[in-house]
């Protein structure tokens, strides 16, 4: 009685979230923004939904001068405590945008693995620029030895996500750039 009730459960999210993200499909033919969306997709760790949510979180990127302000909207920069002649560098700030951090972090799980260049990856990739492409691929490259150097000093996995986080929101800012 008590696994049917689970399974009902699972059943029941399992439609739940198909139903949203066939909503967010239909909004997406429409909605603006739908080329930097379509351009993020092209990047390693970005289906429909991560693409969808970042844009829609940060808003309009051009806002931002340097992506290091968007590294500081997302909270993905490390907190100081600086007195006289000290400096102190803490954890992130995590101010800021919680939902659009939560969804770089998660992401950024994905350029741990050795780069390359997936059948799903090659399908969002159709259409996309060559200039949309190559940053994407260089992102693959650089982020993964990035986290390759910090495996190597032992650091703790979470704190290589954020950092993975941290340079891939630059990425983002650069595509935003690009595509507009």
């Amino acid at each position: 009685m008590i696994l049917e009730e689970y399974l009902q459960r699972i059943d029941f999210a399992v439609t739940q979230v198909e139903r949203i993200d066939d909503q967010m499909e239909k909004l997406l033919r429409t909605w603006s923004r739908k080329p930097l969306v379509d351009a993020l997709m092209g990047f390693r760790g970005f289906k429909q939904t991560a693409a969808m949510v970042i844009i829609s979180e940060i808003g309009d990127f051009k806002r931002f001068k340097h992506p290091k302000q968007l590294m500081g909207y997302l909270g993905l920069t490390p907190s100081e405590d600086s007195s006289g002649g000290r400096r102190r560098q803490g954890g992130i700030t995590k101010c800021g945008n919680g939902h659009a951090r939560w969804m770089l972090v998660e992401s950024a799980e994905h350029y741990r693995k050795p780069p390359k260049i997936s059948k799903g990856l090659s399908v969002r990739q159709e259409g996309l620029s060559r200039e949309v492409k190559t940053i994407s691929w260089h992102a693959q490259n650089r982020l993964n030895k990035r986290s390759y150097k910090l495996a190597m000093r032992r650091l703790h996995p979470n704190k290589i996500r954020v950092a993975i986080a941290r340079e891939l929101s630059s990425y983002i800012w650069d595509l935003a750039r690009i595509v507009g």
